[in-house]
């Protein structure tokens, strides 16, 4: 049986990414293409305690919260459940909302790249995205649609905060150039529009 595919849409808060999953399964969907959704971090029981802590609900120091990814992510793809894994192995394709990409940007604010990028060193061996699409928005216009969409504020969304994520994107984009498959989408626009760009880089998967 051939594998199913990868694929991760990436980008700052408030790059609209979320928005695009379900669009995008539909379409692989509409084309014949078995697919699942997931998302970053996980409903399981240590993305649970990820999210509270975004909301404010533990405290966590940073250092402990990019581990506590490095180990959602471990246990989102080998869980017996519903690991992603398995489900690539028997044909799915997957589209994740966040994957290592995220925590390399995110958690390289107080962590060093190299130290983060070793944590989710087994992420990367179990299961590397086909392609890595990154939707890029200014860091205005991703404050204005969190401050529109969002009655709470989590600890990852200050502007300086972003910019610097933002930064580190690229950075790791420019660092793993040649071992990831990356494109960087303007995600300015319509969802519609943007719908269209993220096609254009995905369509080659499944040709």
């Amino acid at each position: 049986m051939e594998k199913g595919k990868f694929i991760v849409l990436e980008g700052i808060d408030g790059s609209g990414k979320s928005s695009q999953v379900g669009p995008l399964v539909r379409r692989l969907e509409g084309l014949g293409v078995s697919c699942r959704e997931t998302r970053e971090p996980t409903g399981g029981p240590v993305g649970s305690l990820i999210r509270q802590i975004f909301t404010g609900r533990v405290t966590a120091d940073n250092r402990v919260i990019a581990a506590l990814y490095a180990a959602d992510r471990i246990d989102h793809l080998v869980n017996e459940v519903d690991g992603l894994c398995a489900a690539v192995d028997r044909g799915i394709t997957v589209v994740s909302d966040r994957y290592y990409f995220s925590s390399y940007a995110y958690h390289s604010v107080d962590v060093d790249m190299d130290w983060v990028i070793g944590a989710n060193a087994l992420s990367a061996q179990l299961l590397r995205p086909t392609l890595t699409v990154f939707l890029d928005v200014p860091v205005d216009t991703a404050l204005e649609r969190i401050h529109k969409n969002r009655f709470v504020e989590e600890i990852f969304d200050g502007a300086d905060r972003l910019r610097k994520t933002r930064e580190l994107y690229f950075r790791a984009f420019e660092r793993l150039k040649g071992v990831e498959n990356v494109a960087v989408v303007d995600g300015t626009g319509t969802q519609d529009e943007v719908a269209a760009r993220i096609w254009a880089a995905v369509e080659p998967c499944f040709r």
